[in-house]
């Protein structure tokens, strides 16, 4: 082996493992990285956007009140939220709002409040 693939080896190493598990958590993780820094982005972008649309001459007292009507104020912020929502799809999966045993928990609590409540009148 090279000098250089070995020392890249080295740099890497921690990255790849022969456990299965650990390197699909690992996985997870830096896809759960990667949409949090695109959250961070698109608040901090946005807010930018939307701070100068409101206030377009930045020496002037007050906030142009026309800004908060334009619908080029907003326009980023919605198609790119479209884009993001696509991310968090692809992250947390189908399954965002109701995960896979989310039917499970419900199923679970409302057989334990109908037993609380059938237990309360006896």
């Amino acid at each position: 082996m090279g000098r250089f693939r070995r020392r890249m080896y080295e740099d890497y190493a921690h990255e790849f493992s022969t456990d299965e598990n650990y390197n699909n958590a690992y996985r997870k993780v830096k896809r759960l990285k990667g949409f949090y820094s695109h959250l961070r982005v698109y608040v901090i972008v946005n807010l930018i956007i939307i701070v100068t649309n409101l206030n377009k001459d930045i020496f002037s007292e007050g906030i142009h009140a026309s800004g908060l009507t334009d619908w080029h104020t907003y326009s980023v912020a919605f198609f790119w939220g479209i884009g993001l929502l696509a991310h968090a799809m692809s992250v947390f999966g189908r399954d965002f709002f109701f995960s896979a045993d989310w039917e499970q928990k419900k199923i679970q609590k409302y057989m334990e409040k109908e037993a609380a409540n059938a237990k309360k009148w006896e």
